[in-house]
């Protein structure tokens, strides 16, 4: 299996998004549906979910014009209603809303070299099997001379990536008692804001402090010789910082916000993932990718399940497994990504994009 790419002709976001949502018209529609699934088994009515799109389309309209722009792009091209792009890229929110939680999640490990130098970067992405299909690869030029290369799903704007200044993010989904149902800034476009404008970590910060949001998340920034995880919640935004070796799960690592904890406080297993991730620093910073992707090799019931796999037994709501596993180099700029779990990475089953 591979996973489609594409790369951006037009240049202004409205142009930039009819033209993804044009070519991809199929998938972005069948990846709104699969949410929209997702969100009816939460408890969501579609008269809620509408609701929430359209608050997300106008968060976004006030802090970021140029990416409501391109939403709004990408649902004309698609043939769908603004709200509806807008309610895929608000699906942290919605979930949060819903106080929906899930045993599966995302796993990601950073390791800084000694003497600086690109750091080495791994993580799992975690989510339903029957949105196995919506992940995506996206090239485009936010401004000229500036390239994004993002690893994201069918009508969201972005997520794990790097960009030609030489600064990656990872993305792992949190939760927080301060999460609210009034849908603020999607947290999946903090992260696209960060790719189109940030050249260090201090920038990416202060791109994450501007956004008022209404769900939680860790975005773990790289960059030549740095690194930090950024956790946001509408309480606030704390930094854990690098010192050789940053791992992050699906809880609150910063001492105050984890006073709010609340997935870690449903689902421990993210526990016992972080410790198994803790345990494996010499492989996690290995300088090929397929030693890193089985540094993280764990499954559950007995081990800390850092590389999942659905059980069909289960509703279609609660089954997991890790759809891709992906690596940053932002020496080079590069994404690979495996499309899989750890378990099944080679060296010839990773796209390099």
């Amino acid at each position: 299996m591979s996973i489609p790419t594409h790369t951006s002709t037009e240049t202004s976001p409205g142009s930039r998004g009819l033209e993804f949502g044009a070519r991809w018209q199929s998938s972005v529609a069948a990846t709104f549906d699969g949410y929209a699934a997702l969100f009816r088994a939460g408890g969501a009515t579609d008269a809620q979910v509408r609701d929430w799109g359209s608050q997300a389309l106008a968060a976004t309209e006030a802090w970021a014009p140029d990416l409501a722009a391109e939403m709004v792009g990408i649902a004309s091209g698609a043939c769908l209603a603004p709200w509806q792009v807008a309610a895929v890229n608000a699906r942290t929110e919605i979930l949060a809303a819903l106080r929906v939680t899930g045993e599966g999640e995302c796993s990601t490990a950073v390791v800084l070299p000694p003497g600086g130098g690109a750091p080495r970067t791994v993580q799992t992405w975690d989510w339903h099997d029957h949105l196995r299909d919506v992940p995506v690869l996206w090239a485009y030029e936010p401004r000229p001379g500036h390239v994004v290369r993002t690893f994201t799903e069918f009508g969201v704007l972005a997520k794990i990536g790097v960009n030609s200044a030489g600064l990656g993010v990872h993305f792992n989904i949190l939760r927080h008692a301060s999460d609210h149902a009034a849908i603020g800034v999607p947290v999946h476009l903090v992260a696209r804001r960060i790719l189109d404008e940030a050249t260090t970590v201090d920038e990416a910060l202060a791109l994450a402090r501007s956004a008022r949001v209404s769900a939680s998340t860790a975005i773990t920034v790289v960059c030549r010789g740095a690194a930090a995880t950024l956790e946001l919640c509408p309480d606030g935004v704390a930094v854990v910082p690098a010192d050789r070796f940053l791992v992050h799960t699906n809880h609150f690592l910063d001492p105050g916000l984890a006073m709010g904890e609340r997935l870690g406080v449903e689902r421990p297993l993210t526990y016992a993932r972080l410790k198994h991730l803790l345990d494996r620093a010499d492989g996690l910073g290995s300088a090929d990718p397929t030693a890193r992707a089985r540094a993280l090799l764990s499954h559950g019931p007995a081990d800390a399940p850092v590389c999942a796999h659905a059980d069909p037994a289960l509703p279609f709501d609660q089954r997991w497994e890790t759809v891709a596993t992906i690596a940053l180099d932002v020496a080079t700029t590069t994404l690979s990504v495996h499309p899989g779990g750890p378990c099944s990475a080679t060296p010839d089953t990773w796209q390099h994009f």
